[in-house]
């Protein structure tokens, strides 16, 4: 419940491409010390086998689905 309701706050913000990494590096730094790790490549295979998206990424898949949505089929 929680998540969602942060990922609606987002959709509904503006954010520049700055606030996303930012974002994005939260979650990383996070992992980096979940796992007691400083390598990139092995925050990546964690979060890509917990199948663990990054807000920069659910974001931008909302967006395309959303102008999905609102542009008329021709």
């Amino acid at each position: 419940m929680f998540t969602a309701a942060v990922i609606w706050l987002i959709e509904v913000c503006p954010l520049t491409v700055s606030d996303l990494r930012s974002l994005d590096f939260v979650i990383n730094r996070f992992f980096m010390k979940l796992f007691c790790t400083n390598v990139m490549d092995t925050v990546k295979m964690c979060q890509y086998y917990f199948n663990f998206e990054l807000p920069s990424s659910i974001i931008e898949k909302r967006r395309k689905t959303f102008v999905a949505c609102c542009v008329p089929v021709s």
